[in-house]
């Protein structure tokens, strides 16, 4: 396909792309209960006359496009909504309390569907395997480690994969990545501080998890201040505290969660040892006791191979025009279960910008007024078919 026709034909179902994603955003849904979401995306693929396999990972969908012939590559997007209460002014806001597409997986799930109308329409120019991956659970529930481990990426196996990320802080019609690390590995923290509780008049007839709770609190970000190679990237955030229920009363124990992030996996390791260390030892020394985990999974970071985003690069660049493409010079340490996919498979992470502040799209992801210029959807359906083109047409 020329860029010409991709350009156009993903423009001239700029309304049905939005409008798929206004549906998916007025009911969002959280990780592994994305049912309603899921049978839009299989209602779409069939309507569109494309087969796909379901019930992958719970609720995800591999739609699968192409002659069958030569080599596969994978398009994905993420369909999970965040517990989070919208606070915008749009007419198409969350119709449910407490959840919120706020980091813009309803419009992951639109462009990609945008691609598969547009793919599909031009299915006979395509030699080769297009899968179309929309997978559940990226916030926080691995749904890419379990769409790996249930066989997406084989039969046929996929050669590379791509997605698109939008971004609020970037400029709507712009894109930024990089090759490398892009973002970081990541894992949760749990402690639970085991003391002696009490009346609040007589503390020392207690051992005081709150005292102990907040000592370790400090201390652990001297574990990134004093432990690490300054150079070396490194975050502990300790981001809930949760203990008592009484101003007069010392309760017997303390709840803290939180997250460690490093930009490789053995960083990881490395903190969450320490963290346990620091943590025990501290409440030894207050007479306490802490419990430490580590619940979920611990994300590896994930990694951009350099060929990927060259033509992840090239591809936009088309779409776009060079001066609207970012090249990163650091990783963030925001951490992405894409990162599943391409410990497999060689990939491309990418950003797209959705900001604009004369609509007040100025909020970054995860954030309650969080808002998206739709402008850039069929823009990103675009750049999702000519990646996808150019990925195909390089590996014949």
């Amino acid at each position: 396909m020329e860029i010409s026709e991709i350009a156009s034909q993903s423009k001239e179902i700029h309304q049905w792309i939005v409008e798929k994603r206004r549906t998916i955003h007025r009911h969002p849904e959280l990780m592994y209960e994305e049912f309603e979401t899921s049978k839009l995306v299989q209602n779409t693929l069939k309507e569109l006359e494309i087969p796909y396999k379901k019930d992958i990972a719970i609720t995800g969908v591999v739609g699968t496009i192409g002659n069958g012939n030569g080599p596969c590559i994978a398009l994905r997007a993420d369909m999970d909504a965040l517990p989070i209460h919208e606070e915008t002014d749009i007419d198409f806001k969350s119709e449910i309390d407490g959840k919120m597409h706020a980091c813009g997986h309803d419009c992951h799930t639109a462009m990609l569907l945008g691609a598969a109308r547009v793919l599909k329409e031009n299915e006979h120019k395509i030699n080769g395997t297009i899968k179309l991956i929309f997978q559940p659970a990226e916030e926080g529930g691995a749904g890419g480690k379990m769409m790996r481990e249930q066989g997406v990426l084989l039969e046929p196996k996929v050669q590379q994969i791509f997605a698109l990320h939008v971004a609020g802080t970037i400029p709507v019609g712009t894109l930024a990545s990089k090759e490398g690390t892009l973002l970081a590995a990541t894992s949760s923290i749990k402690i639970l501080v085991k003391g002696k509780g009490g009346h609040a008049a007589a503390p020392h007839h207690t051992n005081d998890p709150v005292v102990t709770g907040s000592k370790i609190v400090v201390e652990l970000q001297t574990l990134v201040s004093r432990e690490l190679n300054p150079l070396e990237p490194g975050v502990i955030s300790i981001t809930m505290a949760n203990a008592g229920s009484a101003f007069n009363v010392i309760p017997s124990t303390m709840e803290l969660q939180g997250t460690i992030r490093s930009l490789t996996i053995e960083g990881v390791t490395n903190l969450q040892k320490r963290v346990k260390e620091v943590a025990q030892s501290i409440a030894l020394a207050n007479r306490c006791e802490a419990e430490v985990s580590f619940p979920g999974n611990d994300y590896p970071p994930t990694i951009n191979d350099a060929g990927c985003w060259q033509l992840g690069k090239s591809a936009a660049k088309e779409i776009l025009g060079e001066e609207n493409l970012i090249e990163m010079p650091d990783p963030i340490m925001g951490g992405e279960d894409f990162a599943y996919y391409t410990e497999e498979v060689p990939g491309c992470f990418s950003f797209l910008g959705v900001g604009n502040p004369d609509i007040d799209a100025v909020y970054d992801v995860h954030h309650p007024m969080f808002k998206v210029d739709e402008t850039a959807l069929s823009l990103g359906t675009a750049i999702h078919v000519n990646t996808a083109l150019k990925a195909l047409e390089n590996l014949n």
